[in-house]
Order: C-alpha cells, then structure tokens, then sequence
C-alpha cells in the first residue's frame, strides 16, 4: 500500500510505503506458496528450499559478473590456498569431482545504440527470463523460490525434497514486513555472504565467529559447517525464535562439521551485552570471555539500509575489534539500491555512499591501537546457492590489525 505523504508544496511531495518485500521469492510467481504458521505478532511465516549446488560431473563458473541464470561455463575449480568447495562442508573431500551449476551473463555482444520508438521515446527491451528462451545455450539451472509447507507438515512437497539432505538449507521466513522487521525475510546479500563463506573454507574452518543482524540465521548456518563455535546475533524475542528455529531445522548441516550455533541478542545500540539471566537470549559469562578471547571472524549481510543503524554498525565493529584478544577479520555484504528520488530529480543511493563514508572513516581511523584495512572481494567466487548474482551486489573485507 503507497500513500501520498502531506506536503506544503508540490516539490516536498515524497511517497510512502509500509511495506517492503525482497524480491529472493519473486522468480516464480505463479508457484503456491502455502504459509507454516502465524509468527507472535501475526505475521504468516513461509518455510522454503534452498538448494546446494552440489554435482559429481564438472566445475562451472557462477558468471559473478551477470545476472542471467540461462548459461553455463566450465572453470577449473579453485587451489587449496584460496578456498575449495570440492565437496559438501565437513565431508572431508577435495575437489575433485565436484561441481556447481550456475549461470553467468555472457551474452558477448557488443552494446548497441539506445533505440528509440516511433514517438521519439526509450525504446527498453526486457531481458527474457531463462525459462523463455528456447534455444539456451546451456542446461537451464532451477530458480529459487520457495517450497512451502502446509501448516505442521514434515514433509516438503515437490520434487526438491527428492535429494540429500545435505543439498537443502531450509529456512523459515515472512513475505513481505514493515521496515523494522526486514531481518525476518531473506535477502540476495545473505545469499552473496554465504557463496563466500563455502568458498573461504580455510577462512571459517575451526574457528570463532560471530554475525551481527543475522536475520533469518542463513549466513550462521552455513558458517556453522566449518566455523567451532557460530554466535547468531540479532535483536527482538520474535526475530531470534524464528532464528532458533532454523538453526535446528538444519542441526544436520552444523553437525558434519562439528559447529555449533548459538543465537544471541546483541543490540548495535549497547555497548554491553545482555547478561540478564531472565532475559531470552541473553549471554553467560563464560559466552562472553569465549567471544572475546577466540574470535577472529565477524560478517554481516545486508544491514545497511538506514544511516543510523550503518552508523551503530560501524561503532559495534570498531569496539568489538579492540575488545578481541585475536587479531579479526570483517565480511560485510551490501547490495547497492539505486532510487529516483524527486528532491534530487535523478537516481542516487544514499543508504549505499553512506556505507562507503563509513568504510572511509573506519579506514582512517586512528587511535594507536589497532589499523583497520579495507578492501572489496571480488565477487569472482562460485555460485552454489541459486539466486540472481547482481553487479550491485558486493563483498567488502575489513582487517583490524594491532598497531605496530
């Protein structure tokens, strides 16, 4: 539902929505989708597939660069020394064999002129969906989108059920919220932080790590099939329930490779952790000196959307840096969202450049004590979640090192 916001002038006029949905459960509309339950503040939650790309035949490249899922490449699969995803997590096997299906936006045509119709008019041309094209180039890779279940059913329907249950993540979810309740769907970034979190086994393998607004929990789970200990952050009784919710939906996944997920409340807002023992999701002590004396990793998938909650983002990532006995490394996941907007009369991104001042000032940041070095991941890395890899979707690296 948009309104129109009371303005004095027309040129304030600005428009309202109060609601936001992500666009992950968008690529098959015409797919049922059948609600599990009514979450404690009645919002109809969804339970829904995501599919492992794992294969026995060959290695393909995930196209980082595109945005079709229509063709497939073959790639060699990546050295031991930059990360492998030769076989499921914990399974103990190398590369060999393994392989991912993925699409990459290859069509290798030069850009042509604008075309204009017969008015004078932008004349855009739609690209087709992978299903419509008739002659792909390559074997057509499924779409995510969710299988859901009827309410209190076991059971997934449809053929995705068929399979391992190591190829499935499935993660209870809503469709579309108000903006404060954004962390309960799934978004494109988590799915970006996941790919590389698979790929960077040998970043996450055997150690401490801790997501900050881990939403639905899908990047802690995925971390927990490599990483000791996982602790799952977020804020809200309701959030975090349906975060418990899919870390024991997908016990299976952190059990191969022995990890465990512990989902906390940890508010950007605070500079102390909850230790209210009454309190849900509160932190012992004995939690506490764990996270501070054996973490190394922190990563955070799309949480910067609003200018204040970026900035508390920021100043959480700086005091939990010099809080750590080990020297850490940050991966923060971002999607870049152009808007038009009427008091600029153009498109810009505002949530977006003020993440990268943020980066800036982290960067330049000087107290004698630690030295934080950004740098962006080149999204180069394999595709084994399905989902629409987007040029605005991007990987940012923070290493807090002690000052010399």
């Amino acid at each position: 539902m948009v309104q129109l916001a009371p303005a004095a002038a027309m040129d304030e006029v600005t428009f309202r929505s109060d609601t936001v949905l992500s666009d992950v459960h968008l690529y098959t509309p015409n797919h049922r989708h059948l609600m599990v339950r009514l979450n404690s503040v009645g919002q109809p939650v969804f339970l829904s597939q995501f599919k492992l790309l794992w294969s026995q035949d060959s290695w393909t490249d995930s196209g980082a660069k595109g945005g079709s899922h229509r063709d497939v490449h073959t790639k060699e699969p990546p050295s031991a020394e930059t990360g492998s995803t030769g076989s499921p997590p914990g399974s103990g096997h190398g590369n060999e064999g393994f392989s991912l299906q993925a699409g990459t936006d290859t069509t290798g045509q030069e850009v042509a002129e604008a075309q204009l119709d017969e008015d004078g008019d932008l004349d855009v041309v739609r690209r087709p969906r992978a299903a419509s094209d008739s002659n792909p180039a390559g074997p057509l890779r499924d779409k995510v989108h969710p299988m859901i279940l009827a309410q209190e059913e076991d059971d997934v329907l449809g053929e995705e059920a068929q399979g391992s249950p190591h190829d499935i993540i499935r993660i209870e979810h809503t469709m579309a919220t108000p903006l404060e309740d954004v962390g309960k769907q799934v978004w494109r970034g988590a799915l970006l932080l996941a790919d590389y979190i698979l790929f960077r086994q040998d970043l996450f393998r055997g150690c401490t790590a801790l997501e900050l607004g881990a939403g639905t929990g899908l990047a802690s789970i995925i971390a927990a099939t490599m990483a000791r200990t996982v602790y799952c952050t977020d804020v809200g009784a309701d959030l975090l329930s349906m975060c418990q919710r899919n870390i024991a939906l997908n016990s299976h996944l952190a059990a191969t490779g022995g990890g465990i997920v512990k989902v906390k409340e940890l508010d950007w807002l605070k500079d102390d952790l909850c230790t209210d023992p009454e309190a849900p999701f509160s932190w012992s002590q004995e939690e506490i000196s764990d996270l501070y004396d054996h973490t190394t990793i922190l990563f955070a998938a799309e949480v910067f959307y609003d200018d204040d909650l970026t900035d508390a983002v920021f100043k959480t990532l700086s005091r939990l840096a010099h809080r750590l006995k080990n020297a850490c490394t940050a991966i923060l996941s971002v999607e870049k969202r152009l808007n038009f907007t009427l008091r600029h009369l153009d498109v810009t991104c505002e949530a977006y450049d003020h993440f990268r001042s943020c980066l800036h000032a982290l960067e330049q940041l000087a107290d004698g004590k630690l030295r934080f070095v950004v740098e962006p991941v080149e999204a180069s890395f394999p595709q084994l979640l399905v989902y629409e890899r987007l040029q605005q979707l991007e990987l940012w690296k923070i290493i807090a090192e002690p000052v010399t």
